[in-house]
């Protein structure tokens, strides 16, 4: 197929959308109907979690998302902040690559599941209404590798001569950071905090789904599970998702108009 002929980014997106869509709705109708032990099945059809959507309305959903949307912020700014000076230091001082290449395949091998209950125990559980810190934790603990890894394989990327010249004309290591490998790392750090994102907003539910909060989308789907209401289960999964992709598609946007060399679009002089 000619490039001329494919479909637009947005395009594409909307279709897979819709297909996963119809492949939900023809499995919650047909194989899965009546499977699970909750009464009516356990996948509603999307018309179901639409409806649910629409009877909750905005006045329920929004102090969950709202509360979940701050704590995963919360650790994505203290995550991908770590992990940018982390690797910063070792294009500075490469002696200390090892050291933290090991601290942040450490933290993605570590699992949340393990984590999260220890951190609460250290954390304990925020004050009536708060965010919670476990679950800020968890969200920075999510985007760190991920970060650090993207932040060191743009930072090296650089190119050779223009490092020479900077080095030729009297600069530091530090000044090669600041003048070239900055510029050079910029799409692979977007594209690293494109994939973190929602990392760190999955990172936050489950953070919440150890309790001790009273508002957020994690709680609001445990309570909606122990008072089997299957339907608001999964429109919480909706809400999360679309708010996930969000994130997602708000660096995706970023890195499009910041790094459009990396896209092969044209500059507008």
């Amino acid at each position: 197929m000619s490039g001329s002929a494919r479909l637009p980014g947005w395009a594409s997106g909307l279709l897979g959308v819709a297909v996963v869509i119809a492949l939900w709705w023809l499995g919650a109708a047909t194989v899965f109907q009546g499977v699970g032990s909750m009464p009516g099945g356990a996948i509603p059809t999307p018309g179901d979690v639409a409806v649910q959507l629409v009877t909750d309305g905005r006045a329920f959903y929004w102090p969950h998302v709202s509360v979940t949307v701050l704590e995963a912020a919360t650790g994505f700014l203290w995550g991908t902040g770590l992990a940018l000076l982390l690797a910063a230091v070792v294009l500075v001082v490469p002696r200390v690559e090892k050291v933290a290449l090991q601290i942040a395949v450490i933290t993605y091998c570590i699992p949340i599941v393990a984590i999260g209950p220890i951190a609460y125990i250290v954390i304990g559980a925020p004050p009536s209404g708060q965010p919670a810190g476990t679950a800020v934790f968890l969200a920075a603990l999510s985007v760190f590798f991920t970060t650090v890894v993207g932040s060191l394989v743009g930072l090296k990327a650089a190119d050779a001569a223009s490092l020479d010249l900077v080095t030729a004309y009297g600069g530091s290591r530090f000044t090669q950071l600041r003048k070239v490998r900055l510029v050079s790392a910029l799409p692979s750090v977007l594209t690293a905090l494109q994939v973190a994102a929602p990392a760190a907003f999955l990172g936050a539910i489950l953070g919440e789904y150890l309790g001790g909060v009273e508002r957020g989308l994690g709680i609001a789907m445990l309570v909606a599970g122990a008072s089997a209401n299957v339907d608001r289960v999964w429109a919480l999964a909706v809400v999360a998702g679309v708010v996930a992709g969000l994130g997602y598609g708000f660096f995706a946007l970023v890195s499009r108009f910041a790094t459009p060399w990396s896209s092969g679009r044209a500059v507008a002089r």
